[in-house]
């Protein structure tokens, strides 16, 4: 799941129509106060639906694209086993755009429209899958630490305020914990592994440590030297879409990791961290959010390789599209003639 502190789209109110306004918008606030579930029939803000769709629509596009890192390892993984695990795996991330996909045409768009408009260049993707996967054993830091980092984020969409979202997110959930177990137990085997293995995998630590904690957002609350800054988390999260900050979910990810690093016998590219016995928590460097900015901006290292396998799959695909309409047609106009 790969959100990133989206935005509310430019225009809309930074706070949702409220009780006074219409009987439907009374009822809305209310279902926000008790802490229920927004479903698809039920009335919302414009803003409200405008940033589901663009949080799902991401979502769903970054399972689609965070294909292509690993699925380039397939027919290069060392064993059957792990051929298998990782061909499970990419299967299910597949799995999980078509959850979400179908999530987001509740709130009246099409899969059509979304996947355009990932084509087109108009939606993003996490930033995460535009890093290259040059070693096996990038493999392996994927699933511990970019899946790791995902699960922070999407577990506490298994309570966000629209019911289709949540519900899809149970079971994402459930998956990307079998992600990461299984992306831990790979770099286990390299850290145990020959001196050049464990060489190997402290090298994918070390380029994937820094994008991961970029994966949940800008800060909050505070802005760094270079302005960067979430513009719009307190009102997804008065909408009950986000339920804790992207601060909190990364200080959360750095606590947790930093141990199974020490575990496995790796060092954690970071000169400045060092537990804080007072707080209770890891304190880390500075992220450096120009390279950020410069991902997200369409300038990383695999972003127009992406987009560009990306499409070419959609172009090779339009024959499996047609031939599925022909059926449904088809198998429809049977089902008329036989009632």
């Amino acid at each position: 799941m790969y959100t990133q502190g989206l935005d509310i789209p430019k225009g809309e109110t930074s706070i949702p129509l409220g009780s006074g306004e219409s009987p439907e918008a009374a009822r809305f606030d209310a279902i926000m106060a008790a802490d229920e579930k927004i479903e698809p029939k039920d009335w919302m803000p414009e803003g409200y639906r405008k940033t589901l769709i663009r949080q799902i629509s991401q979502h769903a596009h970054s399972e689609v694209i965070g294909m292509q890192p690993e699925g380039n390892w397939i027919t290069r993984a060392p064993s059957l086993r792990r051929k298998a695990i990782l061909m499970a795996k990419v299967q299910d991330e597949a799995g999980h755009g078509l959850y979400l996909y179908s999530a987001a045409e509740t709130l009246g768009v099409s899969r059509d429209e979304l996947v355009e408009q990932l084509l087109n260049g108009s939606a993003k993707y996490s930033s995460i899958f535009n890093y290259p996967t040059l070693t096996w054993a990038d493999i392996g830091a994927i699933g511990w630490l970019v899946d790791g980092a995902a699960i922070m984020n999407q577990i506490p969409l298994c309570r966000c305020s629209y019911g289709p979202y949540a519900r899809a997110m149970i079971r994402i959930c459930k998956e990307e914990s079998f992600h990461q177990r299984q992306g831990y137990e790979l770099m286990l085997s390299l850290a145990r592994g020959t001196p050049e293995q464990k060489a190997m995998a402290q090298d994918a630590l070390n380029r994937w440590w820094w994008p991961s904690l970029m994966m949940f957002g800008p800060h909050d609350t505070k802005t760094d030297a270079d302005g960067m800054k979430s513009q719009h988390s307190e009102q997804s999260m008065r909408w009950r879409i986000k339920r804790v900050s992207n601060d909190e979910l990364r200080q959360k990810f750095v606590d947790v990791t930093v141990p199974q690093a020490e575990y496995l016998g790796l060092t954690v590219p970071d000169p400045d961290l060092k537990w804080n016995a007072e707080t209770g928590h890891y304190e880390f460097g500075p992220i450096d959010w120009e390279e950020f900015k410069n991902v997200v901006a369409g300038n990383g290292p695999c972003n127009a390789k992406r987009m560009k396998q990306r499409r070419a799959a959609h172009e090779n695909g339009a024959w499996v599209r047609k031939a599925a309409l022909a059926y449904a047609e088809k198998r429809a106009k049977r089902q008329a003639a036989a009632a």
